[in-house]
C-alpha cells in the first residue's frame, strides 16, 4: 500500500471501528438523562448516534475504494454492525418506557401501545440478527456464499436512521438550551406517533422479510442436519412459524380492546381484519410447510394437538371475546346512557358464550366439508356485528339523529350472529380458499377495503360486504357438499 492510499485506507478503518464507541457513548449519555434529565447531554448523545449513523453509512463505501481486496472487511462490517444493535436497541426500549413511565406522568393507550410494540421491535432487530448468524454460518459451512438479498441490503441501510430516530424521541428532554442543533433534534423528539409506527413497522417488515428471505435459502437444508431426519423434531421446528402468526391473531384482537376504549371504532375493526388474516395465513402456512398431513406411520384421523388448541384460542380471544368486549365498551361508555335499559352485559356474555361453542363444534365435527363453513364462522360473525358499531361511532361524533338507530341495531346483530354461527346445516364458503383460487378476486376487494378507509361510508361497506358474506348460503345450497369434497381430494392428488 503506498503511502497515499494510507491514510485514506485508515480513515475507512476509523469509520468502521469507531462505531461502537460512539454509540457505547450515546448509551452513557441516556443512562444520563434518566438520571439527570439535562437537555446538553441529550444533545450530546443524539449527536453520537447520528454521527455513528453518517459513519455507518459511508463506511462501505471508503472501504471499497482504499481497501478493496481486505478479506475480513466484510467480516468486520458485520460484527461492528451487531455490537451495534445490541447495544443501542436495548436502550431505546429502556428509554421508550422511561419516557412512557417518568417523562410523561398521564400516558395515553396510544403511547402505552406505542412503547410496548418498540419493545417488540427491538427484540425481533436482536432475534433477526442472531438468526442471521447462524444462517451465514451454516452456509459457508456447505460451502455456499451467503446471499445478500434486497431485504438485507434495505435493513443494512434503514438501521441506523431508525436507531437515531428512536433514540432521539426516546429521551427527549423538552427546554434545552438555545443551539441549532438542539432545534433540530427536538423535531426528531416530538415526531407524532403516526410517523414513528409507520417507521416501526415498515423496518419491522424489512426485519420479518430479512428473516423469511434466509428461510427460504437455507431452511430446508439446515433442518435436514439439524434433525437428522427425524420428522417429528422437524414439524415440531417449523409449528413455530404458524404458532407465531396465531399469536399474532390473538395479539391483534387485545390492540383492538385498546382503541376501542379511546372511542376509535374504526381503527378496532382494522385490528380485527389484521386478526383475521393472520388467522388465513397461520393455516395457510402450516399447509405450506405440510404440518396438516399425517405422517407415513400415522393415520388419517383427524387428532388435536397443540397448534389447533393455540388457533382455536386465538380465534376465541380475537372472534368472541373481543367483539363482545368492544360493544359492551362502545355502548355503555359512549352511549351515553340512551342504552342504560337493555342488558348490554348479558348480550356480551351471550355473543362470546355462542361463538365459544361454535369453536367447539368446528375442532371436534368429524365431516367437515372442504371449502365451506357450518355455520357463519367466528371471523365473519365479528366483522357482522363491529360493523354497526363502526357507523355507531360515526353517528356520535356527527351527533346524528340516527344514533339509537344504529345501537338497537348493533344490539340486534350481536343476538343474530351469536344464533347463526350455531345453525349448522347452514353452509358458507371459505373465504380464504376462495380467494387463493382466485387471486383477483382478492386483490379487487382489498383494494376496494383499502380506498374505504379514509371516506366517511366505511362503516357502511364493512356492513354491505357483513350481508353480503350471510347472505352465500343462497348460492352455497346448489352445490353437492360430498362432490364438492371429492373434488378438493382430486385436486390435492393432484398437486401431490
Amino acid at each position: 500500500m503506498t503511502e497515499k492510499t494510507q491514510l485514506p485506507a485508515k480513515l475507512a478503518a476509523l469509520l468502521v471501528y469507531s462505531r461502537p464507541v460512539l454509540v457505547f457513548g450515546g448509551m452513557i449519555c441516556a443512562l444520563a438523562v434518566m438520571w439527570g434529565r439535562n437537555p446538553v447531554i441529550y444533545t450530546v448523545g443524539v449527536s453520537f448516534l447520528v454521527l455513528s449513523m453518517v459513519f455507518d453509512l459511508v463506511d462501505g463505501w471508503f472501504s471499497a475504494r482504499f481497501r478493496p481486496n481486505a478479506p475480513l472487511a466484510p467480516l468486520a462490517d458485520r460484527l461492528m454492525d451487531k455490537l451495534v444493535y445490541s447495544i443501542i436497541f436495548p436502550v431505546i426500549s429502556a428509554g421508550m418506557m422511561w419516557r412512557l413511565l417518568v417523562a410523561h406522568t398521564d400516558p395515553t393507550h396510544g403511547q402505552l401501545l406505542h412503547a410496548i410494540f418498540v419493545l417488540v421491535l427491538c427484540v425481533t432487530v436482536l432475534v433477526r440478527d442472531s438468526f442471521a448468524s447462524f444462517m451465514r454460518g451454516f452456509a459457508i459451512r456447505q460451502g455456499t456464499e451467503p446471499e445478500n438479498s434486497e431485504y438485507n441490503r434495505l435493513r443494512t441501510i434503514v438501521a441506523a436512521p431508525v436507531s437515531a430516530l428512536l433514540y432521539a424521541y426516546a429521551f427527549y428532554i423538552p427546554e434545552g438550551p438555545e443551539s441549532w442543533i438542539y432545534f433540530r433534534y427536538s423535531y426528531l423528539g416530538n415526531v407524532s406517533l403516526r410517523v414513528l409506527l409507520f417507521v416501526e413497522i415498515l423496518f419491522l417488515v424489512i426485519n420479518l422479510g430479512s428473516i423469511a428471505g434466509y428461510c427460504r435459502k437455507y431452511g430446508t437444508a439446515c433442518l435436514d442436519e439439524l434433525c437428522f431426519g427425524d420428522q417429528v423434531l422437524r414439524r415440531k421446528i417449523l409449528a413455530v412459524f404458524p404458532n407465531a402468526l396465531t399469536v399474532m391473531n390473538a395479539f391483534m384482537g387485545l390492540i383492538a380492546v385498546f382503541f376501542a376504549y379511546q372511542g376509535r371504532i374504526r381503527e378496532s375493526y382494522l385490528m380485527l381484519m389484521g386478526a383475521a388474516t393472520f388467522d388465513k395465513l397461520d393455516g395457510a402456512l402450516a399447509r405450506r410447510l405440510g404440518l396438516t398431513e399425517p405422517l407415513p406411520e400415522e393415520t388419517d384421523e383427524k387428532k388435536i394437538n397443540m397448534g389447533s388448541i393455540m388457533d382455536d384460542l386465538a380465534d376465541a380471544i380475537s372472534f368472541c371475546i373481543v367483539p363482545a368486549w368492544i360493544f359492551y365498551i362502545t355502548l355503555s361508555q359512549f352511549g351515553e346512557g340512551r342504552f342504560a335499559h337493555l342488558p348490554i352485559g348479558w348480550i356480551a356474555v351471550f355473543y362470546a358464550f355462542m361463538g365459544a361453542v361454535r369453536l367447539v363444534y368446528f375442532t371436534l365435527d368429524k365431516t367437515p366439508i372442504p371449502g365451506f363453513f357450518k355455520g357463519l364462522p367466528t371471523p365473519a360473525a365479528a366483522m357482522l356485528v363491529i360493523s354497526p358499531l363502526v357507523i355507531f361511532d360515526q353517528a356520535l361524533a356527527l351527533s346524528s339523529q340516527r344514533i339509537l338507530f344504529w345501537g338497537f341495531f348493533a344490539t340486534g346483530t350481536m343476538v343474530f350472529a351469536g344464533i347463526i354461527m350455531n345453525v349448522y346445516p347452514i353452509h358458507y364458503l371459505h373465504m380464504g380458499r376462495t380467494m387463493s383460487r382466485h387471486p383477483w378476486f382478492g386483490r379487487v376487494n382489498l383494494l376496494l377495503l383499502t380506498v374505504s378507509i379514509f371516506t366517511p361510508i366505511f362503516g357502511q361497506i364493512c356492513l354491505g360486504y357483513a350481508i353480503l358474506y350471510l347472505l352465500s348460503p343462497l348460492y352455497t345450497w346448489r352445490i353437492n357438499p360430498e362432490e364438492a369434497a371429492r373434488e378438493s381430494r382430486r385436486k390435492s392428488m393432484a398437486e401431490g
